[in-house]
């Protein structure tokens, strides 16, 4: 059975061991005996610009070109975190690592002298560490580093988790998240390549002549998306905000006023559930495409996959549900009325409500329209069977108040979702230019509501619909979770494996 995400975090860890808690009397005891020794455990330092990388030193000697032992013209400083020490008597290895790699390094009480190497070997595993030293080959022909001085930059109070069974579990995994960094070297990696899969997206996008707008965090009404928001009060202006749910509206006026391709990527926030692909706090992107339709947002969001995928991971081919995928081979493009049909033998444009109603398991909701019966096929029977890249077109217009009514039929927006294993990544529409259809569109949309909020649209939609009004080029856009996407890209199933610090409970 699957691991619940708050079973996950009932998992955590919470017990410090009686053992640890020595560590940490010891750890402390230690740190004041090298103040007391003038030593000051925290110094004031700056390598920036002097130390090297440990991947760059490895890169940049061979050691199978190199003679054994010692080589003083060779010198280099590097900085990381010490991750293991063995040996004692008249040598000792140290073990340092920092974000590009780790590396050995050699400790000689005949170069440093007692006091020194003494001194060096008091060091505790986590700390953190400026080695100066030069290239030294082992008798396996491993490079290393010889030690000149080893001078302590941060004393670490706490021991590190066990290097050898790494940090296991997910509650402290997720809560923690430093222990899973210090821990577990496929962590580090995950959000290096997160870091490499949001700077390619933005890349992409400004080299086709996309321009980042920034749009308010805080906005008067939620807008662009359905979701419920957070909220929160200004204390200054005696008013409430709402934290954005979506960045639609604002890029669209960006448009209005001669922008043209625009985009914005940060956080947005749905005070919704939480779950493997649902997170309260996420990274969106959201991009406007001037004189185009949504059948190009489809073609930009495929190229886009393709092409941030070589670029960040190295490979447009990943694994998803125990099947490979390609990135880089045609989407299937397929209508919401075929596959209904496909799937169910249903034509929904010539079924009534209560006839596509027979295909859910649960009887509905009396309240429910026909716009909502097929939303709830959608979710609940068809988007996660969807493995394979997939576009699918023309749903019901109803929930999409912004979006462009079908040209051939009324009922149904260009709306597309762009769907792989089985989760929506990407959420794409012609966008509504006609500003008369919008401001009837949002008094529809309120009066649909369970409290009727009368017959005009909030202040700030007829704000939106006002600036339509000085003519609003035919434009399409799209959305795309951020967090999904590295999700996909590296193969993890879980948002909380893949955005460095996910909303928890509190400890009880």
């Amino acid at each position: 059975m699957p691991v619940t995400d708050q079973q996950e975090e009932e998992q955590d860890d919470r017990s410090q061991t009686g053992d640890e808690a020595v560590q940490i009397d010891e750890r402390r005891a230690k740190m004041e005996r090298q103040r007391a020794e003038g030593i000051d455990p925290y110094p004031h330092v700056s390598l920036w610009g002097e130390r090297t990388r440990i991947a760059d030193l490895l890169a940049a000697h061979d050691p199978a070109r190199l003679e054994q032992g010692e080589h003083p013209e060779l010198r280099a400083t590097i900085a990381g975190r010490l991750i293991s020490r063995r040996g004692h008597g008249k040598t000792a290895f140290l073990d340092v690592r920092d974000l590009s790699g780790q590396i050995q390094v050699v400790v000689r009480r005949d170069l440093l002298g007692e006091e020194r190497f003494e001194r060096i070997l008091g060091l505790d595993v986590g700390d953190i560490v400026e080695v100066d030293g030069y290239v030294y080959v082992t008798q396996r022909g491993q490079l290393a580093l010889a030690v000149s001085e080893v001078t302590l930059l941060t004393k670490a109070l706490r021991p590190p988790p066990d290097k050898h069974h790494g940090l296991a579990d997910t509650g402290t995994r997720y809560r923690y998240r430093e222990l899973d960094l210090i821990a577990n070297e496929e962590t580090r990696e995950l959000f290096q390549q997160r870091h490499a899969i949001v700077f390619e997206i933005r890349k992409w996008l400004n080299e086709r002549n996309f321009i980042e707008v920034e749009t308010p965090a805080l906005q008067s009404l939620a807008g662009g998306a359905g979701s419920r928001p957070f909220v929160t009060h200004h204390n200054a202006l005696d008013r409430d905000l709402y934290l954005r749910i979506s960045v639609e509206l604002f890029l669209n006026r960006c448009i209005v006023g001669g922008m043209e391709n625009v985009y914005d990527m940060g956080k947005v926030f749905r005070n919704e559930g939480i779950s493997p692909k649902h997170s309260p706090e996420f990274t969106i992107i959201e991009f406007m495409c001037a004189y185009a339709d949504y059948n190009d947002v489809a073609t930009v969001t495929e190229e886009m996959f393709r092409d941030v995928a070589q670029a960040a991971i190295g490979r447009t081919v990943i694994r998803r549900n125990n099947e490979q995928i390609d990135l880089a081979a045609p989407w299937r493009r397929v209508t919401m009325r075929e596959l209904i049909q496909e799937r169910f033998g249903r034509d929904m444009m010539e079924s009534t409500r209560d006839e596509l109603a027979e295909i859910l398991d649960e009887p509905v909701d009396p309240a429910a329209s026909w716009a909502d019966v097929i939303a709830d096929i959608y979710s609940s029977k068809i988007e996660s069977t969807i493995n394979q890249p997939t576009h699918v077109f023309d749903f019901p217009l109803e929930p999409f108040p912004i979006t462009k009514r079908h040209a051939e039929f009324p009922e149904l927006g260009e709306h597309f979702d762009a769907v792989i294993g089985g989760i929506e990544l990407v959420s794409g529409d012609t966008e509504l230019n006609d500003p008369v259809d919008e401001w009837q569109r949002f008094v529809q949309q309120r009066q649909r509501r369970a409290v009727d909020d009368g017959d005009v649209p909030h202040p700030n939609d007829e704000e939106y619909t006002r600036a339509l009004e000085y003519g609003y080029s035919p434009t399409a856009g799209g959305g795309m979770g951020v967090d999904r996407l590295v999700m996909i890209l590296t193969e993890r199933d879980t948002l909380r494996e893949v955005i460095p610090f996910p909303i928890v409970r509190d400890l009880s």
